[in-house]
């Protein structure tokens, strides 16, 4: 269901091949919803079988055609409904956390090695995070470009505020998961230099 609505917002703005959208989903929503082509071609079949969207026909090179596609007035009542209906919440499932919780059972390189993993992940997300809202707040991003060109001009801060909100909470997690992890590292410095116990069913 989120993907649907994922691929529901993309097209509000404007209608696109299959292609464009795995393209979007690899610079603009994939950001805040990831997923592969895998998932996305056959999702957005089911979508027009169920009236969401309209596919047409487009020439293209070679023998293959492109298939452009368009929210309909049910998809956009549909997108409307999910956007407006109370956010359900999960309980929480990361394996990171999972496993820092027991590093006491790991090497200590090994457990050095993850942690400087999960800094570098989280750098990186930073950095294409904080590149996106500057391109949201200077206006030169893409998606957010045709967007506004389909959008009344009364609208466009409107637009534009709530996609940088929305970045705004990804750097702040990201920052914060890298300041856990160089936490972590000093931690597990710390816990090295202690003496460690036998484990419990070694002992007599």
């Amino acid at each position: 269901m989120s993907l649907r609505n994922a691929l529901l917002a993309l097209l509000t703005a404007r209608p696109l091949t299959a292609y464009d959208i795995s393209k979007q989903f690899g610079a603009s929503v994939g950001y805040v919803w990831f997923a592969p082509d895998s998932q996305i071609y056959p999702q957005l079949r089911r979508m027009e079988e169920e009236g969401l969207v309209e596919a047409t026909e487009l020439p293209s090179e070679g023998r293959r055609t492109k298939r452009e596609y368009r929210i309909t007035d049910e998809g956009v009542r549909a997108f409307r409904e999910w956007i407006n209906a109370p956010a359900s919440h999960q309980r929480e499932r990361s394996v990171h956390h999972l496993r820092a919780a027991y590093l006491e059972w790991a090497e200590t390189d090994e457990a050095r090695r993850n942690m400087e993993r999960h800094i570098a992940f989280y750098r990186e997300q930073l950095a294409q995070w904080e590149a996106q809202r500057a391109a949201l707040l200077d206006r030169s991003s893409p998606t957010l470009a045709a967007r506004l060109a389909g959008s009344p001009p009364e609208q466009h801060e409107r637009i534009v505020a709530f996609k940088v909100f929305t970045y705004d909470g990804l750097i702040e997690r990201a920052r914060s998961e890298i300041a856990w992890a160089e936490r972590g590292l000093e931690l597990i410095e710390e816990m090295a230099a202690e003496p460690t116990p036998a484990p419990v069913h070694a002992r007599a």
